[in-house]
């Protein structure tokens, strides 16, 4: 008895990927891997933020997100007001011809339930709510995948997300308190489960090991930080006092003799990456070029102890099983830090204190063996549960192609 040929899935990624944020990039990665592994028949295309980045690194068609190309500038003349306000309605069309052409569509990772950071209604929240939107019109099963999720003050962005994640088929999220913040929104999340971040199934790259003697190497992450959304009125303020503690703390290492390796997590963090270099002026300073979280990795794993500002900054470090200090600017950052067995060693990226920084530093790095055992058993327990995120999305996402694979690999002698 012959079975019927079923055509290969269609599988749409969506995102701001592609558009210089490593962290969206590495869960994109992350995700890819899965398909090309678990589901290599699967045509996979984009769309994304930055689709030519995104067809040259990762070979995939892809398509840009927004038909305005200058949808995340601010809009002060007419013209660009106008683009904008066409642009929303064009981008609902695109939007339901790109959808419709798929089986599937996933949201990797990325916090796109939150607004931790200055966000505005219309832009992604708006584009999240077509995707799930025309995804439930036609059919076409919208999955957001170890996304992060926090409460939202604004009425209209709070509304969106609530909206866009009670229209995905499929839910599941990188920490406890996303999925929290989701219920507290009015979203049902008894069948949606927690998993560890996307970029945890990751290749963990080869690299030399730390000196493991006092002196070494440390990396520091810094954030072009401005505060959150709900702190726009002293943006300036949160990042002044933001970049002075940090290059406080990093001149503080330098005349400790430490050598100090600045890493960024996004191109816009750049400026902070430059402001410190001119006012610490020590050849013990440099500063990476990393280009994705496989660069990060690297970095962080050559170091003997990592503080860092970006969530996957943070990631990375952690993943590398390195000792490290969190700057946090927001609860998933204490989450992750907790779930790795660090959550003593963080501080806060609105009040950084230089002085007491270093103390928690220095503490950090008195414990710096034992820590190292800590994150090698996490990073084992994360890998196992990353696998069940998988299997747990093949069920609900290719039943019909997972039941075929079954079968074919039973008749297979």
């Amino acid at each position: 008895m012959t079975t019927a040929h079923r055509p290969p899935p269609r599988v749409g990624v969506f995102g701001l990927l592609g558009s210089g944020n490593l962290g969206n990039d590495g869960s994109l990665e992350a995700v890819l891997g899965y398909l090309r592994a678990e589901h290599p028949e699967a045509a996979v295309d984009a769309l994304c933020g930055g689709p030519e980045v995104v067809s040259a690194r990762y070979g995939i068609p892809a398509t840009r997100l927004h038909w305005y190309r200058g949808e995340y500038r601010t809009a002060s003349r007419l013209g660009s007001i106008a683009g904008k306000g066409l642009g929303k309605l064009v981008d609902v069309v695109r939007t339901a011809a790109w959808v419709r052409r798929h089986d599937v569509v996933i949201v990797p990772g990325m916090g796109v339930l939150e607004a931790t950071l200055p966000l505005r209604p219309w832009g992604f929240p708006y584009s999240l709510f077509l995707l799930c939107a025309t995804g439930r019109l036609f059919g076409t099963k919208v999955a957001l995948v170890g996304v992060g999720a926090a409460a939202i003050r604004d009425r209209a962005t709070r509304a969106l997300v609530r909206r866009s994640a009670r229209l995905a088929a499929y839910r599941s999220y990188r920490d406890a308190m996303s999925r929290d913040a989701m219920r507290a929104m009015g979203v049902d999340t008894r069948r949606d489960e927690v998993y560890p971040d996307l970029a945890f199934a990751l290749p963990t790259p080869r690299t030399s090991a730390p000196s493991g003697t006092p002196g070494g190497l440390v990396c520091v992450g810094v954030m072009d930080f401005h505060g959150g959304n709900d702190d726009r009125a002293r943006a300036e303020e949160i990042h002044r006092r933001y970049l002075d503690g940090t290059t406080r703390f990093v001149r503080a290492l330098v005349e400790d003799g430490r050598p100090v390796r600045l890493l960024t997590g996004d191109e816009c963090d750049a400026a902070v990456v430059a402001a410190i270099l001119d006012a610490v002026d020590s050849p013990l300073v440099t500063a990476a070029e990393a280009t994705s979280l496989a660069d990060l990795m690297k970095e962080t794993a050559a170091a003997d102890t990592v503080v860092a500002t970006r969530y996957h900054n943070l990631v990375c470090a952690l993943k590398a099983g390195t000792p490290t200090l969190a700057l946090s600017y927001a609860a998933k950052s204490d989450a992750l830090m907790d779930r790795m067995g660090l959550g003593a060693y963080c501080h806060p990226a609105r009040e950084v204190d230089a002085d007491r920084l270093l103390e928690q530093f220095r503490a950090l790095e008195k414990r710096s063996a034992e820590l190292r055992q800590t994150l090698a058993e996490r990073n084992r327990l994360a890998a196992r549960q990353l696998q069940g995120q998988f299997t747990a999305l093949t069920a609900a996402l290719f039943p019909a192609n997972d039941h075929q694979h079954a079968r074919t690999r039973q008749e297979t002698p």
